[in-house]
């Protein structure tokens, strides 16, 4: 094969939104401070709905917007941090709802840049014969990790779910996948963890901010010359939604100024694993980016992992 091509996506986010003046009514917080800060208004957050569930929900919307069917679909990925089961996991668990017969079927968990590491995995293997048709998803409960009287991390999160219908190119086309860049920094791994059986995310703020407006720029642009393209023709830019600061400096930086650039971190907060295919679709579905645009997306943060490639739009 010469390559795959994401073909369609999905997204799906509980339809409880939780405000800054929610917030406020239960931590020392409010709209001016969570803004001025992180950039964000609302979050959505799940209320009986699992990461199966969520995920479930982007994939079909995935499948519908593609016209194929679950039966054509031979590798299920779900990049997550959130999963309470280990066994179904995730993605097994996926394939069953929707239909999806035999696939090879496997989680992934390298926190915030899940989707971008679990993409290029369902690339990998496509590439090498081993698959046809992937379901590429992101789904996340940051809810369940949250510490709701820290207004450093409670105020931050949300939940989600983004999904990609992957698959193989015709012989001789041009890869609508880029080449990925990813690596990490595990001995900078204590700045963003989720540790224990009743696990509570915790963060050094000013670290991660300093890392990634520092370190991700220089990262996305070997991303682009990777995939022969320069910063300046992308169409689209989906980073990780981090923060509204993070983000606005990764473009400036990288100079991407003619690009739509993802800053659905306003309306959904930090979805971790969640937050690339779900900010990508929702610009795909109002329209903001057309097929075969270029677009570049970035994933980093948690066990400061990262990973990129540069995508046609569906």
């Amino acid at each position: 094969m010469t390559g795959s091509r994401i073909v369609a996506l999905g997204h799906y986010q509980p339809p409880k939104v939780l405000s800054n003046d929610d917030l406020a009514k239960l931590v020392d917080t409010d709209d001016e401070w969570i803004r001025s800060r992180v950039g964000i208004r609302t979050r959505h957050i799940a209320e009986g709905e699992t990461v199966v569930d969520l995920a479930t929900e982007a994939a079909q919307k995935a499948l519908a917007n593609s016209g194929r069917s679950a039966s054509e679909v031979d590798l299920v990925v779900v990049a997550t941090c959130t999963a309470v089961e280990r066994s179904p996991n995730t993605a097994a668990a996926v394939a069953a709802r929707l239909g999806v017969r035999a696939p090879a079927a496997y989680d992934i968990n390298t926190v915030c840049s899940g989707f971008s590491y679990a993409l290029a995995t369902a690339d990998h293997a496509i590439r090498a014969g081993a698959a046809r048709r992937a379901l590429v998803i992101g789904a996340e409960r940051m809810s369940d990790t949250l510490d709701w009287t820290d207004r450093t991390t409670c105020v931050i999160f949300g939940d989600g779910a983004g999904a990609a219908l992957v698959e193989a190119q015709e012989d001789g086309a041009e890869p609508g996948i880029g080449p990925v860049v990813w690596g990490s920094e595990p001995e900078k791994g204590d700045a963003v963890v989720i540790t224990g059986w009743d696990p509570v995310i915790s963060q050094q703020g000013q670290s991660v901010f300093r890392w990634a407006t520092t370190q991700i720029a220089p990262l996305a642009r070997q991303a682009c010359e990777r995939a022969g393209i320069d910063p300046s023709e992308l169409k689209g830019f989906v980073p990780h939604q981090a923060n509204l600061r993070i983000i606005d400096a990764i473009a400036n930086r990288l100079g991407v100024t003619d690009a739509v650039v993802a800053r659905d971190v306003v309306e959904s907060g930090n979805t971790s694993a969640a937050s690339v295919p779900l900010a990508f679709s929702k610009l795909v579905e109002r329209g903001e980016l057309s097929p075969g645009d270029p677009v570049l997306l970035f994933g980093f943060g948690g066990g400061l992992a990262y990973a990129g490639q540069v995508v046609r739009c569906p």
